[in-house]
């Protein structure tokens, strides 16, 4: 799912998924001699995360004691390769049985016949599926895909050995806020500063700090949409894609967002530079565990990955808000049947059993919060079994929230802005003139 994921619902990060245009054809007008009869099955699934991996794995053990003919195998394909890889099997008619695939990046699926319909044959499950994921994954009155993992919004991971160490508590993040330019009112920054220390013992708010020889960073600012860069812009009133599918991005709001976030990395270093960040969404993850980040802001998808990695006391904080409030993202992420699938009532068995019981096994497991509600609570219990109160991830998913963006086109919309944002990141081309460019740019790719 950042992520991460190892991202579960991360958005970005995947290289570009150029449109898919390939035909298919659903389920039920196909014909398969092996998932029609008795005669064993497999049953391939398409992942991009581990810890989902394990958890489906388990399941699956579960899933074929009760349908000894199908044996159900997981294919783990890199996130950074994921969209990439899948958009070639799929037009190629040589993708997995069953992938997950996500909002960002499913329009050319639909539009290409590449996946199923989930249709009347999985009515009787729809009422105890995220009436959220419902409505992302509809299209022209059509549901394409499972619903299988959801976050709720973004928060604060913290290292309190570090926030102590630096004269903080837990109950000083519990309602930070910035503002544009470091301006009136911003209680991050200065925050930020007190965490961050060089190799000399200097903190950044001391003299003779010297940030070019980090040993504690503040923050994970970076160019991390879900995770960032998206919170930033909704929590100054701003937007990253209108209604209409036109980015925005380059508005007045979006671009101080940017700013701020591109300041904290290159100006104040209270964050990783970008070099280590743009092309490694893992880096401030790996170094937060590594007890070298303070703070790391992310989703219930790395939830997993810092309670088996982090070897120090740690507990999880609210957003910090903007002028606008805190606005968080939310995304949900779905299971999809490939329409060119040669066992697709077998894969049709699967996606049932997903869509009801076998959810329960990403929950058992604390790898992500099931999208069928009645799954849920087998997320809630695990973590309570571990003294984890991950409830904070409800709550800012309860805030307002920007929708993820998405488009036919969009993997090419994400191609042409990457490059720009990485320059933009790096702090060798300004803020605002960036971004109008990577905006003229994503537009006129997502409209090609």
């Amino acid at each position: 799912m950042s992520h991460p994921l190892s991202r579960r619902t991360a958005l970005l990060g995947a290289a570009a998924t150029a449109a898919l245009t390939a035909a298919g054809c659903s389920p039920a007008q196909q014909s398969s001699s092996a998932s029609s009869s008795s005669a064993p099955v497999t049953v391939t699934v398409r992942l991009w995360d581990d810890q989902v991996q394990k958890a489906y794995d388990a399941g699956f053990a579960e899933f074929s004691k009760a349908n000894p003919n199908i044996t159900v195998k997981t294919t783990l394909v890199p996130w950074a390769d994921y969209f990439t890889k899948l958009r070639t099997d799929a037009a190629a008619g040589n993708a997995d049985d069953i992938f997950l695939i996500n909002g960002s990046y499913i329009q050319p699926y639909v539009t290409g016949n590449l996946i199923s319909e989930i249709g009347s044959d999985f009515a009787d499950l729809r009422g105890g599926w995220s009436q959220a994921a419902i409505d992302q994954y509809t299209f022209s009155g059509k549901l394409y895909g499972v619903p299988q993992l959801t976050d709720g919004g973004i928060a604060l991971y913290y290292n309190k050995d570090l926030l102590a160490a630096a004269g903080v508590t837990p109950a000083d993040l519990a309602s930070l806020t910035w503002a544009p330019g470091a301006g009136a009112g911003d209680t991050l920054l200065p925050l930020l500063k007190k965490l961050t220390k060089d190799a000399n013992g200097k903190r950044a708010d001391e003299a003779g700090f010297d940030g070019s020889k980090p040993a504690v960073w503040g923050y994970n600012a970076s160019q991390d949409l879900q995770a960032i860069y998206y919170n930033f812009i909704g929590s100054n009133g701003g937007q990253f894609q209108d209604s209409t599918g036109k980015f925005v991005f380059a508005s007045d709001q979006s671009a101080a967002a940017f700013q701020y976030i591109v300041d904290l990395i290159n100006t104040h270093k209270v964050a990783p530079a970008a070099s280590n960040t743009n092309a490694n969404g893992d880096f401030a993850r790996d170094q937060f565990l590594q007890g070298k980040i303070a703070i790391f802001q992310s989703g219930v998808y790395n939830l997993k990955n810092v309670a088996d990695g982090a070897k120090f006391a740690w507990g999880i904080a609210p957003l910090p808000a903007g002028p606008a409030g805190p606005v968080s993202v939310v995304n949900t992420i779905v299971i999809a049947g490939n329409a060119k699938s040669k066992n697709p009532d077998a894969a049709k068995k699967v996606l049932r059993w997903l869509g009801s019981d076998g959810a329960a096994y990403i929950g058992k497991a604390g790898a992500a919060l099931p999208a069928v509600t009645a799954q849920q609570q087998s997320f809630t219990d695990f973590w309570k079994a571990k003294n984890v109160d991950p409830t904070q991830f409800a709550k800012q998913g309860e805030l307002k929230t920007l929708p993820a963006p998405s488009g036919a086109n969009y993997g090419a919309a994400f191609s042409a802005w990457k490059p720009i944002f990485d320059e933009i990141f790096l702090g060798r081309t300004p803020v605002a003139d960036g971004l109008a460019k990577a905006q003229e740019a994503a537009n006129k790719a997502i409209n090609s």
